[in-house]
């Protein structure tokens, strides 16, 4: 089951100093925390706080390309994890035909942000996304205390707390 969620903010993961991207169902009753990198962070910190750059970056230059050739960006879907990563799908459509891309969720979230795509994530990844492995060492004792932390953050997430998305 898909639910269409919205990106609420970036934040830095406090263990490993990764960017982090944080998305809400719409009713804002589960979160799902998103490590990516740096350079992706930046290009979604950039669309968020609608900063207007001379010459256009990746994620610009292919919504421009879609454009031009009359396709259009229906939604994106993060739709499955595995071994601690992500993956999601573009879902396109072209003169009455659709098309799926495989993406980094990080690019299919920065292009739907770009293009007014809605973004969606299979109920299953939430569910498997609880159970994400935040220990380098494996240290039992260390990952519960993590695990313990990011619940806690992710349970008292608010939009206020996400200000200015500096990188």
């Amino acid at each position: 089951m898909l639910i269409q969620m919205k990106v609420t903010g970036l934040t830095i993961d406090p263990f490993t100093n990764m960017p982090i991207i944080i998305l809400k169902d719409l009713a804002e009753k589960s979160a799902l925390p998103i490590w990516i990198g740096l350079i992706e962070a930046s290009a979604i910190a950039t669309e968020l706080e609608k900063i207007e750059l001379s010459r256009p970056m990746t994620h610009d230059l292919i919504r421009n390309i879609l454009h031009s050739l009359q396709v259009t960006v229906k939604k994106i879907e993060v739709n499955d994890l595995h071994d601690n990563t992500f993956y999601a799908t573009i879902c396109l459509e072209c003169n009455g035909r659709e098309f799926t891309i495989d993406s980094r969720p990080s690019d299919a979230i920065a292009l739907a942000l770009r293009t007014g795509a809605a973004i969606y994530v299979e109920q299953r990844v939430i569910e498997k996304s609880r159970n994400i492995d935040l220990s380098k060492e494996g240290k039992e004792e260390e990952h519960k205390i993590k695990q313990e932390k990011w619940t806690e953050i992710l349970e008292n997430l608010n939009i206020e707390d996400f200000g200015k998305y500096k990188m």
